[in-house]
């Protein structure tokens, strides 16, 4: 299964392509979509939508995982993150990608087995259960840990589990 891991935002979008096959993880592909400061949020959400779908077109990811927006005091940087995330949930529908979203809570428990895991601990285990020697960016180490989560709970069943749970909550 080829999963594309995505950490949502308006100025960096972290992406990370998994192959995970038999247990085991191959990397594909990592990097960001950045978009400069300064210029229309309009023609940054087309900036993101863009690369999306060529990465989408590149790799031909059998699905999608994506970050869950989490409000932080920013509302306005908040607002901004959500039309990010919008074209890109749009890029993944219209290329047919099956998309699963996940609580930073959840990729922390999956991938450190603690929910409340501080973030250098994620980037640590995810680097050791890829094997890397560094990541250069936080986003694109969020984006990896999203792919990790999805591949520990896709055969599972708990994504399942957690998308009807937040069906019925909406």
């Amino acid at each position: 299964m080829i999963i594309l891991g995505i950490d949502p935002g308006i100025a960096i979008v972290g992406y990370g392509v998994l192959d995970y096959t038999k247990g085991k993880f191959r990397t594909i592909a990592m990097g960001s979509i950045e978009t400069p400061a300064g210029i229309d949020v309009e023609e940054r959400l087309k900036m993101i939508y863009d690369d999306m779908c060529e990465i989408i077109d590149t790799y031909r990811p059998d699905e999608m995982a994506i970050e869950e927006l989490f409000f932080n005091t920013n509302q306005k940087t908040g607002i901004a993150v959500a039309q990010a995330r919008g074209v890109i949930l749009l890029s993944a529908v219209q290329k047919q990608v099956k998309i699963s979203e996940y609580t930073p809570l959840q990729v922390k428990q999956s991938v450190v087995g603690y929910g409340r895991a501080e973030k250098k601990q994620v980037i640590a285990l995810v680097k050791m259960m890829l094997g890397m020697e560094a990541l250069k960016l936080d986003d694109t180490a969020d984006a990896l840990a999203l792919a990790i989560c999805h591949a520990h709970s896709a055969g599972s069943g708990m994504r399942d589990y957690f998308n009807q749970k937040k069906k019925k909550l909406l």
